[in-house]
């Protein structure tokens, strides 16, 4: 059984092997470095280790360059040509090319299988960070689903969750007097919010099918792990949906896989490209989420690993969480960025044959300083390491290749077909009609009750009556509401704008007596 993944060499001639242990993978890991110090081939090599192993990976493309791991390198080819040499020089002597199984996914679904999953799932705190909502305009979400759920009211698209809130909107009194203040302001915030999630096309995430993790933990008949790749060259302009998205389905990971304690090697491991987007401006309560997530999840047999520019944009707590460290080069031309570097080189175990923080800085394009975990996990000493050269292509794949892979994913038509079972929506617009009907016919009985008055008065008082209806103010009203059709009542009720004494009682027994003994 493998127990061990090449990282590559390291020592004065980068001849000793510099191996990151499998049963440590689920420990978290961290690979650093500014643009173009090699981070993605990092990224990709560890990937191609784990899948080796038969564990799933789950990773992000920002830049549509990973996507050439479904294809093998080209030894003539251009990126290619020096990998020969990297690979004796290490003493890489199983190196060959080799293509990988690759499942793609997009939230949009142009680049790979549709991403979905509900608003329930999502759950407040997640659509309240990606929204940017306040304290207050939270605590109304937060009732809002507590209604749904006390309703039983499945919230699945956005459509379930913008007809909700427009009842909590008519209901605010009621809600009001049992959970605290449910502004209007407030809900015409998150309403908004909505709105602009709804044209960065948030419409696209949620609903149903929703993404099943057992998808995304699968592996090959031969026993590769699959690798997972999302294109975010897209979503990445919408960088909150980006990072609430991945935190999403950490914290889904989190709280539906078992414990399984130490493991042989991780049960699936999760690559967060741009990891900065994660905590800018973040909340504390989402920075203690995923600090949260992070000291927990390897007890599920998952393994995080953050790639980012600086080892500054990850939270001090949450990287104190990594024990695996790959960090490229970092430049350091301001007094800041010098601070910064010597904080990064003040995180690993010293080497006495070198200056950490000189090391940091001058090691070149394809080399890392790394530190991987030992036995018993102590931190290994910090090595100067010159990467092992990727067995898939550098660079994205072409159209036609990644058709082909999606033509033969073993999710094929699973997400694509959306579909809208009865939920939230569905059933407030039934409760709707039904008001709409019932204040109707109330309002009908209130004009004719009215109309045989009138004439009881007129009779009582022996007026000669010529034998045509005397038009009252009462009938006008009947005509009136009945003319305008049953989709003008309907809206009436939507809006609250129903005429009359009894036809307002019975919207507010039939949609906004929740708590009154119903």
């Amino acid at each position: 059984m493998q127990k061990t993944l090449f990282i590559g060499g390291g020592g004065p001639d980068y001849s000793e092997p510099q191996d990151l242990l499998l049963k440590y993978g689920n420990r978290h890991g961290l690979i650093a470095g500014a643009t173009g110090t090699g981070k993605t081939v990092t990224l990709q090599i560890l990937a191609e280790g784990f899948s080796d192993a038969g564990v799933p990976v789950i990773l992000s493309d920002i830049k549509g360059d990973v996507s050439g791991m479904a294809v093998a390198g080209d030894p003539g080819g251009k990126l290619h040509a020096p990998f020969t040499e990297r690979a004796e020089k290490i003493g890489f002597v199983d190196f060959r090319y080799d293509s990988y199984p690759v499942i793609f996914w997009d939230l949009f679904g142009e680049q790979g299988h549709p991403v979905r999953t509900t608003m329930s799932e999502m759950g407040p705190l997640l659509l309240s960070r990606l929204m940017g909502l306040t304290d207050a305009q939270e605590g109304v979400l937060n009732i809002a689903f507590r209604v749904a759920d006390e309703e039983g009211m499945p919230l699945l698209d956005m459509n379930d969750l913008q007809a909700l809130l427009t009842w909590v909107g008519q209901n605010a009194a009621d809600l009001s007097l049992r959970f605290g203040n449910v502004g209007a302001s407030s809900v015409g915030a998150i309403q908004r919010s909505l709105l602009v999630l709804e044209n960065q096309g948030g419409t696209h995430f949620f609903g149903e099918p929703a993404l099943s993790l057992d998808d995304l933990m699968r592996t090959t008949p031969d026993g590769r792990g699959y690798v997972n790749i999302l294109a975010a060259d897209r979503l990445i302009n919408s960088p909150r949906l980006y990072a609430t998205f991945l935190l999403w389905l950490l914290s889904e990971l989190f709280e539906t896989l078992p414990e399984v304690g130490d493991v042989d090697k991780p049960k699936l491991v999760f690559f967060f490209d741009e990891a900065h987007l994660l905590f800018e401006d973040a909340p504390k309560a989402l920075v203690d989420k995923v600090e949260q997530v992070a000291r927990l999840i390897r007890s599920k047999g998952v393994g995080i690993y953050f790639i980012t520019q600086n080892p500054d944009d990850v939270p001090e707590d949450i990287l104190g969480q990594l024990g695996n460290r790959f960090q490229h080069a970092l430049r350091a031309f301001t007094a800041r960025d010098q601070k910064a570097l010597r904080r990064a080189a003040e995180t690993y175990r010293p080497n006495p044959r070198f200056d950490t923080v000189e090391a940091i800085r001058d090691v070149g394009v394809g080399e890392a300083v790394t530190s991987m975990l030992q036995n018993k996990g102590v931190p290994g000493v910090v090595e100067r390491t010159l990467i092992r050269p990727p067995a898939t292509r550098l660079g994205p794949c072409d159209a036609a290749t990644r058709r082909a892979v999606i033509d033969a994913s073993p999710v094929k038509g699973k997400y694509e077909t959306v579909f809208d079972r009865h939920s939230a929506h569905e059933m407030l617009l039934a409760r709707a009609e039904a008001a709409a009907q019932e204040a109707q016919e109330a309002e009908q009985a209130e004009a004719r009750e009215a109309q045989a008055a009138e004439k009881d008065r007129e009779f009582k008082a022996a007026r000669r009556y010529s034998g045509g209806e005397t038009e009252s103010r009462s009938s006008r009203s009947r005509k009136a509401t009945s003319s305008g059709g049953f989709g003008k009542a309907l809206t009436d009720v939507v809006l609250k704008e129903l005429k009359g004494t009894t036809g307002r009682r019975l919207v507010r027994g039939i949609l906004g007596s929740l708590f009154k003994g119903r």
